[in-house]
């Protein structure tokens, strides 16, 4: 069976695939929801969440960094990557021992599309079309009763450097989601390192601080205060930056989110 990933890369895939190694969080996440979580046998120590997982399945590394001798030891049958998340050196590496699919997501579409693609390559047909249908319909509640302000906001991943996301990333996908501009849309980079000083310039309504992958506390929002007179707010970042099956649960998180910050912006 011959079948593309969201690279366009041709994969020769020999069924059945049995033994999976994930080298992605959300799609870990994803993989167990859609009832695979007996075919995992390998994933990565930031694969957090179901958080059972990790006691019973084999850690090979990182997201940028695998042991291969143990993912070869597994003897998976598929591995499956993020073109973000994993690198090139690395996907040519795992090729050695079986095929690997690359997801490449930069929109909400992008996700479904994922899911699709996953229904179609591990027998999830049914599964697949039901998630489909769910977050196709919490998308177009939650847009229907958006506010109508657009409010210009700044998304912070990163401290030393301090680092934002720019356009075509998910991230970026999801604070259009929510009806905001994000201020640094238009960067040359996806994820461009900032001066704080050149925060006055952008005219910010509001500032959000990730939970990950830097763990922002409440004594990073007095750093970023002394530059910018925006609200400051820290979010839960797996909200804004994993897709699959955690988004049936971000659509509520960020209604709440947008009722919060109502109150007083």
């Amino acid at each position: 069976m011959i079948i593309l990933d969201q690279i366009d890369r041709e994969l020769e895939i020999s069924r059945p695939l049995n033994r999976i190694v994930s080298l992605v969080p959300s799609i870990t996440e994803l993989l167990v929801y859609m009832g695979l979580e007996e075919q995992i046998v390998g994933i990565t120590k930031f694969c957090i969440h179901p958080e059972s997982l990790r006691k019973t399945k084999t850690i090979v590394g990182g997201t940028k960094k695998v042991h291969l001798e143990k993912i070869q030891a597994l003897n998976p049958d598929i591995i499956l990557c993020n073109k973000e998340e994993n690198t090139l050196e690395m996907v040519l590496d795992l090729e050695k021992i079986c095929p690997v699919h690359v997801s490449n997501i930069i929109t909400f579409q992008d996700s479904l599309e994922l899911i699709k693609k996953y229904g179609t390559l591990l027998d999830k047909e049914q599964v697949a079309k039901d998630l489909v249908s769910a977050l196709s319909g919490k998308k177009a509640i939650f847009e229907a009763n958006l506010s109508s302000k657009k409010l210009r906001v700044g998304y912070f991943i990163w401290r030393k450097p301090w680092m934002v996301v720019a356009g075509n990333t998910f991230i970026n996908s999801m604070l259009e989601l929510n009806g905001w501009l994000n201020v640094y849309k238009d960067s040359k980079d996806r994820y461009p390192e900032i001066d704080l000083e050149e925060l006055k310039n952008h005219d910010l309504d509001l500032i959000l601080l990730s939970s990950e992958p830097f763990p922002f506390k409440e004594k990073h929002i007095a750093e970023i205060r002394e530059h910018c007179n925006a609200r400051i707010e820290i979010v839960n970042g797996e909200f804004f930056s994993w897709y699959g099956s955690r988004q049936l649960n971000s659509f509520k998180y960020f209604e709440d989110l947008q009722n919060y910050l109502s109150t007083s912006l």
